[in-house]
């Protein structure tokens, strides 16, 4: 069988300097704010703040971020080390932690906070998270708010006849085995754990926006590019196969995506397709249409 040709490589990122959301999440975004990807090279999507690993002190007050808005998007919380605690103004609550994914559908109006979970901030420890936002194409923007708390044991497995080789599919089909998440337009999300030595690959269509980060090791790309822990990797449209093969012991989130190709509208926690959307997002928002929860 020919085998399919390798996938473009547009850049490899290094983690930009980081900032903190609230007092408890200290993290590096990939995009939407580096202009080499900007609003729409990962679309569907839009946001993807990383947590790289650091010592939690220990508190007696949780720390995290307070009561917020969201309208028109998904947010997609992946746990690595660290426990983080989730409550929304539908009554949803959870804790997640290693391995774990909280995946929150904001649709028309939802209010959330996030904290760091009540027994770990006592503790503290190490720490490492990632929160991706999905874009909802138009048609769901206005959806009925929801989540769905993934754990790992949920989770498509897949392990390769050696073991070296290890996936948590959280969306989407690998190796044709298919992940829980509910999507609203079509998603791969997936966790792969490469023992030093030992390769995989997968594919993807050309048309797809499709990316890497590296959470821990070092890896080769498609025989050529070597990317190192914390380093994005994102891919062009050109060529469907990804092959990675792992110098050292590594972990890889791997997301790709059909775009949406409609116009985005971005402001605060808000992403729309039209400005007069997000006008009417912080009318509802200030006229108390997004529910209630305590701080």
């Amino acid at each position: 069988m020919m085998e399919k040709p390798l996938k473009s490589i547009v850049e490899i990122m290094d983690p930009p300097p980081y900032h903190w959301v609230g007092d408890g999440f200290r993290v590096h975004n990939f995009f939407p704010s580096q202009p080499q990807i900007g609003l729409q090279g990962m679309s569907p999507f839009f946001l993807m703040d990383y947590g790289a690993k650091w010592v939690v002190p220990p508190s007696d007050k949780p720390r995290g971020v307070g009561v917020h808005p969201h309208r028109g998007i998904e947010t997609v919380t992946l746990a690595y080390h660290g426990k983080v605690a989730h409550h929304d103004s539908t009554g949803k609550s959870g804790v997640i932690g290693e391995g774990d994914v909280q995946w929150m559908t904001a649709g028309g109006a939802v209010l959330h906070k996030e904290y760091h979970e009540k027994e770990f901030s006592k503790k503290g420890g190490l720490f490492q998270m990632v929160q991706l936002w999905v874009n909802l194409p138009a048609k769901f923007k206005m959806t009925q708010a929801g989540y769905q708390a993934i754990e790992n044991q949920m989770m498509g497995k897949y392990v390769s006849d050696d073991q070296k080789c290890k996936a948590d599919i959280i969306a989407g089909e690998y190796k044709g085995i298919k992940g829980p998440a509910m999507t609203f337009s079509p998603v791969n999300l997936f966790n792969i754990k490469l023992a030093s030595g030992s390769a995989t690959d997968f594919s993807f269509p050309e048309s797809y926006n499709s990316g890497i980060l590296l959470v821990e090791g070092e890896v080769m790309i498609n025989r050529s590019k070597k990317i190192s822990e914390n380093q994005f990797i994102h891919f062009g449209h050109s060529g469907e196969e990804i092959i990675a093969e792992a110098t050292k012991d590594s972990i890889l989130l791997v997301m790709s995506g059909e775009p949406l190709n409609e116009p985005i509208a971005p402001y605060g926690p808000f992403v729309m397709n039209t400005q007069d959307e997000i006008k009417k997002a912080y009318d509802d928002y200030y006229n108390g249409e997004f529910g209630y929860l305590e701080d």
